[in-house]
């Protein structure tokens, strides 16, 4: 009887194995866990194409403008003032430690505070470049807006100020000095797996946060009895220049000269007036009614897609095919894991999806267009993205069939 006691449990175990049941610390089988089987995707998609409607315009009508808004006036430009500086009191979100301790040791060593490099571990402190606008004629005294933005991994300028920081020219003389609460127009919010972010909050403004210390010397005429009138970039053209210039003479006879480079007006300041009357003079100037000139320019930006034409763009008649080609890449590498006391190691089998796809357009006859509504017409009938559309004008305009000057941003 005691021999059978034994013996019966220790049956009764090797049935059990043999039907798969654990006993104790023996496991029940070796059972592969499940395999991923989530795949990446990639696909491009074209979004319907946006049919504007006409806008009313003053079509047929003369558009004219003043003078102060096709030139510039000599000596009164603005002047960029630039200054590195630190912002304070960002509660963890400012620089990682080595970006900021040497710059900090620097403005304590300023205030009379020697601190061993090494002690400093600040993280609500960020490293900012200052820049600020200073106009001819600012007094010293004045107030001016200044903009603050990171130079290192700070992740948000929120809550900080900015300390006192030296503003400089390109000759390194200061001409201003800056500091205040900085302004985000935002806000991030983050957690230990998720945040929110609103807006640039890396980039802020200080407004009246730059006081002028010396004022900038700037003289309207010239030695010479001269006030010079430069053109601007988008207005240059020889037109414009003998417009403004007939326009001038009309009012003050022979006061106006256009200059041999093309793209300034000399305006010659009558003798006898007083300088006090000076401004008044150019004001009157620059209050003159002219009818600017038609610039043929087409200014395109391939990162964004952004086609803007002016008045005047020509098209020949010629003929236009496009042939596109979208390659989708898409990477979905799987991990095998092995099964428990298998003795197997956890491999990653890389998986790539690639489709090719190549458009297969024929030859468009494109008419050709004198004004700047058939201009747009005929482009339309092509049908392509403005992408497209940016790479057809510059292929265009070096084929001899857009009668325009092409500009990129």
């Amino acid at each position: 009887m005691h021999f059978l006691r034994i013996l019966t449990p220790l049956l009764l175990t090797g049935s059990l194995l043999a039907q798969g049941v654990g006993v104790g610390l023996v496991p029940a089988g070796v059972e592969a866990p499940a395999q991923p089987a989530t795949r990446s995707t990639a696909t491009y998609e074209r979004a319907p194409r946006f049919e504007p409607r006409a806008a009313r315009g003053a079509s047929g009508r003369a558009i004219t403008t003043t003078v102060e808004t096709l030139v510039d006036v000599r000596g009164q430009e603005e002047n960029l003032l630039t200054g590195v500086g630190i912002v304070s009191g960002l509660g963890g979100t400012g620089d990682s430690v080595n970006m900021t301790r040497q710059l900090l040791q620097n403005v304590l060593l300023a205030n009379n505070l020697r601190i061993d490099l090494m002690q400093l571990t600040p993280k609500n402190v960020a490293v900012v470049s200052v820049e600020g606008t200073l106009l001819p004629g600012v007094q010293p005294g004045r107030r001016i807006d200044v903009r603050v933005s990171t130079l290192g991994d700070a992740k948000s300028l929120q809550g900080g100020v900015l300390l006192f920081t030296e503003l400089r020219a390109a000759d390194g003389t200061v001409w201003a000095t800056a500091g205040g609460p900085v302004n985000v127009g935002g806000f991030m919010a983050q957690g230990a797996s998720a945040s929110v972010q609103k807006n640039q909050v890396t980039v802020g403004m200080i407004t009246g946060g730059g006081k002028v210390e010396r004022a900038l010397p700037s003289e309207l005429v010239s030695e010479h009895g001269l006030i010079y009138l430069d053109l601007r970039a988008a207005q240059s053209s020889y037109s414009n220049l003998v417009r403004i210039a007939t326009a001038v003479n009309t009012i003050y006879p022979k006061a106006a000269e256009a200059a041999t480079d093309g793209r300034t007006i000399k305006l010659h300041v009558p003798a006898d007036l007083p300088k006090a009357a000076h401004v008044a003079y150019l004001e009157s100037v620059l209050k003159l009614e002219v009818e600017p000139s038609q610039q043929p320019y087409v200014v395109v930006n391939e990162r964004t897609g952004a086609i803007v034409m002016g008045d005047g763009v020509r098209l020949r008649a010629g003929a236009i095919a496009l042939g596109g080609l979208t390659v989708t890449i898409a990477e979905s590498p799987e991990t095998s894991q092995p099964g428990p006391l298998s003795g197997g190691t956890t491999q990653t089998n890389p998986r790539t999806d690639i489709n090719v796809q190549e458009s297969n357009n024929a030859l468009v006859t494109v008419p050709g267009a004198v004004t700047l509504d058939e201009v747009v017409e005929v482009l339309n009938v092509l049908g392509t993205t403005p992408r497209d559309l940016i790479q057809i004008l510059e292929a265009m305009n070096q084929a001899g069939l857009l009668l325009a000057e092409v500009r990129r941003m």
